[in-house]
């Protein structure tokens, strides 16, 4: 927990940029009849019966500093998966920088290891060599502790804010988190809380010590 908040009391660096990385997943639901919209004198009405259309994952990195965030939904949630979207966020959206400092949670697809089951080992070293992992470790982070990774909180209000509806495709999915993306404000974080304040706040997590 104290190393995630140093991070983020780091001040701006643009050739270490701070990223928080973190995925969700969205059932695909597709109407099986078609909705009524609304109507002077009646209400819009939904059947309550849908088909099935599998599972989608959505993965998200955000930089707190300046609000960007980068969101990519694929069919699944594999090592391989993870790997690319790695790739993407090193090679595509930070290129020339020194250093891409990730904050994520320890998941088991969260790890740099994923690179070498996706790609040659020259080219999976110069992709570790990019980033500075820091976990939030859920065994030593506060219950209820995701106000730790800023990306969570991203998804969160994504969820709130659009993915409560029936999305029946992939290719939806994609153009929903697109426009999304396109309509959000600035949403820079001014991190407030830090080490001092959680050795005192959350001081029950620390080991008496005689």
């Amino acid at each position: 927990m104290e190393d995630v908040l140093e991070v983020y009391h780091r001040p701006y660096d643009a050739a270490r940029p701070q990223v928080c990385l973190d995925e969700t997943s969205k059932q695909l639901l597709e109407h099986t009849r078609v909705p009524l919209p609304a109507r002077p004198g009646a209400v819009a009405r939904v059947d309550d019966e849908y088909k099935r259309c599998g599972t989608a994952n959505i993965f998200a990195a955000v930089e707190p500093l300046t609000g960007w965030c980068l969101m990519q939904a694929t069919e699944h949630r594999t090592n391989i998966d993870m790997a690319h979207f790695l790739r993407r966020l090193s090679d595509e959206a930070f290129p020339n920088v020194t250093a891409i400092v990730l904050v994520m949670d320890n998941l088991s697809t969260h790890t740099l290891s994923c690179l070498y089951e996706a790609f040659p080992p020259a080219e999976a070293r110069r992709l570790t060599e990019r980033f500075e992992v820091h976990y939030t470790p859920k065994h030593y982070t506060p219950k209820h502790g995701s106000w730790l990774n800023v990306a969570e909180i991203l998804l969160s209000s994504l969820a709130r804010q659009c993915l409560d509806q029936r999305i029946g495709s992939l290719a939806r999915l994609r153009a929903i988190l697109s426009a999304w993306r396109d309509a959000r404000n600035t949403g820079r974080v001014k991190w407030r809380f830090t080490t001092a304040d959680a050795r005192i706040k959350l001081h029950r997590l620390y080991p008496s010590l005689p």
